[in-house]
């Protein structure tokens, strides 16, 4: 994961930058790490990403700078570190906050071990306890692994028990070889993107560029919780989620499951629309762009499709509307007749409020 973005924003306005540029309240205790989304004035995202606080210092190391008062640890997806880097950097000039934010993406690798065995795996290259009471989830930590000083954080973007390792470059590959020893009695492989992609969508995490863009806000995505909008705090965006709320949702991002065989006639959900073949449509791969039916009429088209291997099942996203223009509630999601159209052919949809596959997040603390 070491092509991630990985910002420190410092400085005597900080704190003031982070409770501006964030929708999630992260100014907690140091050693906390928070999920949160970066808004525009329309109330749009531009990033979600994770912000780790962080105590003061006035030692530079590579794993943090030196600083007094107030200072955050940005960690972004590598293929938007960009455009996150010039979002923040427009606002922070434009509020004219006194604060500086430092790029570090290049002198720090990061890898994440993932799944049942990871906690047993990496006590064994982390000099820390690493159970519940001492490693909670969404928190980060200074620690050794194999002798190299990392930081440690416990979360995780496929909703397994897990930890992040952001470590210097030079240390990357000895913590890496360290890991994969560790590993190699618990079965640990390598994966990749694609890896990430099936289970992300199981748990219903979103990705920014599909699921999440500047035009979607995250009360339509279904973040509200990384809003803090029950605190007096504002942040950049605020007005318009308060707006939109009131007016009531336009849009709201759902998952669908492939759910049903193939239908031979066309099906209840899509007037005049015939399907030809007879494969179970629960395993027909879908790339994005496909139609969204419900109660005979077209009201989106997916952002986002992968097959979840977990649930032996296609997922894929995206945002549905009223036709008649009215607010889509979630009784609206509920009472509909779902199908997804892929070229010219039909296939029964089952809508879901919440992840398909572990609904509860039970995983990410460790219940499996």
């Amino acid at each position: 994961m070491s092509y991630f973005g990985k910002f420190y924003l410092v400085g005597l306005d900080a704190r003031k930058a982070a409770d501006w540029l964030f929708s999630a309240d992260v100014s907690r205790t140091p050693g906390s790490t928070v999920y949160t989304c970066m808004l525009n004035h329309r109330g749009g995202t531009e990033s979600d990403l994770t912000v780790s606080r962080l105590a003061p210092s006035h030692q530079a190391s590579p794993l943090a700078p030196a600083f007094e008062g107030d200072g955050y640890y940005l960690a972004v997806g590598g293929a938007v570190a960009q455009h996150n880097w010039s979002h923040i950097t427009t606002v922070l000039q434009d509020q004219k906050f006194q604060c500086q934010l430092i790029d570090s993406s290049e002198d720090l690798g990061m890898i994440s071990i993932q799944g049942p065995a990871s906690r047993a795996i990496l006590q064994e290259v982390l000099d820390a306890d690493l159970s519940n009471e001492a490693f909670p989830f969404s928190t980060h930590k200074l620690l050794r692994a194999a002798g190299h000083l990392v930081r440690a954080m416990r979360l995780s973007f496929v909703g397994e028990l897990g930890w992040e390792l952001h470590i210097p470059k030079a240390s990357c590959v000895p913590v890496y070889r360290a890991v994969m020893a560790a590993g190699a009695k618990h079965g640990l492989i390598n994966a990749g993107y694609r890896a990430i992609d099936s289970l992300s969508i199981e748990k219903g995490y979103r990705h920014w560029h599909v699921d999440l863009r500047p035009d979607d806000s995250p009360l339509e995505a279904g973040l509200a919780f990384t809003c803090k909008l029950k605190s007096p705090v504002p942040f950049l965006g605020r007005e318009a989620l308060e707006q939109q709320r009131a007016a009531g949702l336009r849009r709201r991002l759902v998952c669908f499951t492939m759910e049903e065989p193939l239908w031979t006639r066309p099906h209840p959900a899509v007037s005049g629309a015939p399907a030809f073949s007879t494969a179970s449509s629960s395993k027909v791969p879908m790339f994005g762009l496909e139609a969204i039916w419900r109660n005979g009429q077209v009201v989106g088209h997916v952002r986002r499709a992968d097959f979840g291997f977990a649930i032996d099942k296609t997922i894929a996203c995206g945002y549905i509307h009223d036709p008649s223009g009215g607010p889509v509630s979630l009784d609206f999601v509920k009472s509909g007749d779902y199908a997804l159209e892929r070229m010219g052919v039909t296939y029964g949809a089952r809508a879901h409020l919440k992840s398909p596959f572990d609904p509860n997040n039970k995983r990410v603390k460790g219940i499996y």
